[in-house]
């Protein structure tokens, strides 16, 4: 039986992703439920990073922090959750280590490995073996109580893949570099499998009561353009095309998604192309250049400040917010504002909370942009935009 959550009492966020015209931009930051919150430390308490993506209740403690604590400035919660869940999934282990980061203790070798085969032949229920998740948003989701949307998650299957063969973060990625050039097609068998298990989990987010999602490619950028087409876009392409297949399979309406190619400037048009309703950018694109590409297509953009305004003082912060509303046509239409990345650590929180505030103070007292001409809505945009409102407002 389907969960029942109470009704939505603040649908900015989903108005603005479906293109409509509303009163302000809406707003929420990546990596919103994180450690520069002292709650955060006091609700983790000793438990390790994973434990608490693996209990329902923790996530849901710490996914709701930033809503409770800029209660009024924040429109939408995202699960506490990380993209490696995926790989885990998946039968590789992930560990997080402290003051380091994820680790692969045995990251994919190569297609000689016998892991690749294990993984590549392993039947993956993410239903089941990622139920914690789905636990969580639907706890979150009762949490909430119609406060804001929840959004749901994933990583991209190309970085995906990244850390499952380089074993953790890196600045070099040479394993990365030397899988998709010297093999290319296993590296392509690797891709497509992470994106149909992607598709399965967004699907079942939602089934869970996840109202938005998105996909984070944060290693996007780096790749060539020309391998960016062949070893990324056609799987973020897919997961976009084929989770409002599944979620119509699973008896559910589509929901907006968002995917968000970190450091793949050159990328926006082609993303725009996508069915993809929001495109988020990070803070190397110039947002007025930036809105009148993706005005073209129809599209939605979201961010891009540069988190690293957050320490620069309050004077710094306004003029990023002033050049975001001017450039993203005025805030009215077509731009969820964010940050151009997840926040860092040590940002003061009452740095945070000016961020969202000067935000409401400019997008109120500016002009909307004229309209851009734009190509005629694809019939996903259509859905989009003509889904009944009850479907929004009662558990979608």
């Amino acid at each position: 039986m389907a969960p029942q959550f109470e009704p939505l009492k603040n649908d900015l966020i989903l108005r603005t992703a479906r293109g409509e015209k509303v009163e302000r931009p809406p707003m929420w930051v990546m990596r919103q439920a994180g450690r520069y919150l002292p709650e955060y430390h006091e609700a983790k308490g000793s438990h390790d990073f994973f434990d608490c993506c693996r209990s329902p209740e923790i996530a849901s403690t710490l996914t709701l922090q930033p809503i409770e604590r800029f209660a009024g400035l924040i429109d939408a919660a995202i699960i506490f959750s990380d993209i490696l869940v995926i790989p885990q999934a998946m039968g590789m282990e992930v560990i997080m280590v402290d003051k380091k980061g994820p680790h692969f203790p045995e990251p994919l070798q190569g297609p000689d490995d016998k892991q690749y085969q294990e993984v590549m032949e392993r039947e993956v229920d993410v239903k089941e073996s990622l139920d914690y998740v789905y636990k969580a948003i639907t706890l979150t989701r009762q949490k909430l109580a119609g406060r804001v949307p929840l959004i749901g998650f994933c990583g991209a299957p190309w970085t995906l893949l990244c850390y499952m063969v380089e074993g953790g973060g890196t600045k070099l990625f040479i394993q990365s570099k030397t899988w998709v050039f010297k093999h290319g097609e296993e590296s392509k068998a690797l891709l497509q499998k992470i994106a149909e298990l992607c598709v399965e989990y967004l699907a079942l987010q939602v089934q869970a009561g996840a109202q938005m999602l998105q996909v984070f490619d944060s290693w996007a950028g780096e790749l060539s353009p020309t391998s960016f087409k062949t070893f990324s876009l056609p799987y973020l392409t897919y997961i976009a095309d084929n989770v409002p297949k599944r979620l119509a399979e699973l008896g559910l309406e589509p929901v907006p998604m968002t995917v968000f190619a970190k450091g793949a400037w050159y990328a926006l048009e082609d993303l725009c192309k996508t069915s993809y309703n929001t495109i988020g950018l990070d803070w190397l694109h110039d947002p007025a250049e930036a809105y009148k590409i993706a005005r073209a297509h129809g599209k939605v953009l979201q961010g891009n400040a540069d988190p690293g305004v957050l320490y620069g003082g309050r004077e710094a912060i306004t003029a990023v917010v002033k050049e975001m509303v001017a450039g993203f046509g005025g805030g009215k239409q077509g731009w969820i504002a964010n940050l151009g990345h997840g926040i860092t650590p040590f940002v003061k929180p009452d740095d945070l909370k000016f961020f969202f505030e000067e935000i409401h103070k400019h997008a109120a007292s500016s002009q909307p942009a004229e309209e851009e001409a734009s190509e005629e809505p694809s019939a996903r945009d259509l859905a989009m935009r003509g889904a009944p409102s009850k479907n929004l407002l009662h558990g979608i």
